[in-house]
């Protein structure tokens, strides 16, 4: 009797094991800008209802540890109420990875999507369907559908930076999103006119053939960069510095890619604090090469690596 209990005990926790969910997320929903005329309650409801939603999806068909969840926030900013149940916000959204040997965490993404336009009435079911993203109604839909997309964007991120071109998988799956995304003249986001930076040109930029050489950059980056600073430090920077010369290709190649601010952004600091202790040499070929490819904070790379 006892050695069937124990089998029993064994049994749920490897059951219990073989579902971890992936994601260790933190959703918080603001409507500061929203007038009094909604009650602020369907925002509490709405934001326990999206934790629920991330956390407790299984997204991937890999085995997760309590300890190997990635940590992300999805931070929604809700700017107009309209009517039906209607709102206009934006979503950022920050997800990071351990370095090995350290208690240090990288980004992973740092991203703020200015396009989010969702029916929410409060106590609605959430849901998201691979097969069939758009749903019965597209403002509906498009909520569970643009988190969704950002989910697979973080594992594919996280599988890049572990493995070579470990992320494709669900860089496919967001591509299939954006392929079967929520279709509505008010919905922006998901179509190439809709502007220069927005889901259709990241997914693009991850999945095409154009862009292969970012992902060993990345992979570079991380794994063959970050994760030996601890016993290879020397050889970690050039690691990084070899990734750096990766994106300055794409850059060159094709210009003025999604990509490239889309990995930089939030990581000034990291590569700063990186380089500082280079030889004069690898310090200026680092300072030569973020003034190109993070333009925005070239001033900061030249007072942090003079």
């Amino acid at each position: 009797m006892c050695r069937r209990l124990l089998i029993a005990v064994c049994m749920f926790f490897l059951s219990f094991y073989s579902q971890a969910q992936e994601l260790q997320a933190k959703v918080v929903v603001l409507s500061n800008e929203v007038g009094s005329r909604v009650d602020r309650k369907i925002f509490n409801t709405l934001q326990n209802a999206l934790t629920n939603f991330l956390n407790n999806r299984k997204w991937t068909k890999d085995t997760y540890q309590t300890n190997e969840k990635i940590k992300c926030n999805f931070l929604i900013t809700v700017k107009t109420a309209l009517d039906g149940n209607i709102y206009q916000a934006t979503l950022t959204v920050q997800a990071a990875r351990p370095v090995y040997n350290s208690a240090y965490e990288t980004p992973l993404i740092n991203f703020m999507d200015e396009n989010l336009l969702f029916r929410y009435v409060e106590f609605q079911q959430l849901e998201f369907n691979e097969n069939r993203v758009s749903g019965n109604d597209p403002l509906v839909s498009n909520l569970t559908a643009v988190l969704a997309f950002y989910v697979n964007i973080i594992l594919g991120m996280d599988g890049d930076s572990f493995s070579l071109k470990g992320g494709e998988p669900y860089f496919i799956k967001a591509q299939n999103i954006v392929n079967n995304s929520p279709d509505s003249r008010d919905i922006l986001g998901w179509k190439a006119f809709d502007g220069q930076r927005n889901r259709y040109w990241l997914m693009e930029n991850l999945t095409s053939a154009r862009y292969n050489l970012i992902h060993d950059a990345i992979y570079g980056y991380f794994r063959l960069g970050l994760d030996q600073f601890y016993d290879k430090e020397a050889e970690a920077r050039k690691a990084v510095l070899n990734a750096l010369q990766q994106f300055n290709t794409v850059n060159s190649e094709i210009p003025n890619s999604m990509v490239l601010p889309f990995f930089f952004q939030g990581r000034t600091g990291e590569l700063s604090k990186m380089f500082k202790k280079s030889p004069p040499d690898e310090k200026a070929a680092a300072l030569d090469l973020l003034s190109r490819l993070d333009i925005t904070n070239a001033n900061t790379y030249k007072q942090e690596l003079r």
